[in-house]
């Protein structure tokens, strides 16, 4: 009997655990996000390939991710194939507002998704802390921005 009250007990500890961050793809694209943050064009590039691996991981399960695959893949190809810093954080933009698209679309995580906006850039970004750190300049303007949206 105790064997079973423990087996159930780790069983929703899992469940729970997954259920928390149940998408690889939202766990990637933070990586690269948090990559471009610190300025290192070499961690963006394995991170984004990491994202192009976690997609064709997630697709078969999930039509939304399905029909973003395409747009999505391309994007993190391009971050991956750009050994510029500069390069990157502008692709970023396109790969953010997608990403943006399908967190509304589809539940990634248990936690809130936040978008937060950077009025120098024009541009947006999803991050799973409502502080912002900004990929697009980095340290030299880490915290330009706001929350502008927050996906329960």
């Amino acid at each position: 009997m105790k064997k079973l009250f423990l087996a159930i007990a780790v069983l929703f500890s899992l469940s729970k655990a997954n259920a928390q961050n149940k998408s690889g793809i939202l766990t990637q694209y933070y990586a690269v996000k948090d990559a471009l943050i610190s300025g290192n064009s070499s961690a963006a590039s394995t991170a984004a390939n990491a994202f192009v691996k976690a997609v064709a991981d997630e697709a078969t399960a999930n039509k939304s991710i399905a029909a973003a695959k395409d747009k999505l893949v391309a994007e993190a190809q391009q971050i991956a194939s750009a050994k510029d810093i500069a390069q990157q954080r502008e692709q970023f933009k396109q790969f953010s507002t997608d990403m943006y698209d399908l967190a509304k679309s589809t539940k990634l995580s248990e936690q809130p998704v936040y978008q937060q906006y950077c009025p120098m850039k024009k541009a947006s970004w999803l991050s799973n802390s409502s502080a912002v750190k900004n990929p697009y300049f980095g340290n030299q303007m880490l915290t330009c921005g706001k929350v502008a949206d927050t996906i329960q």
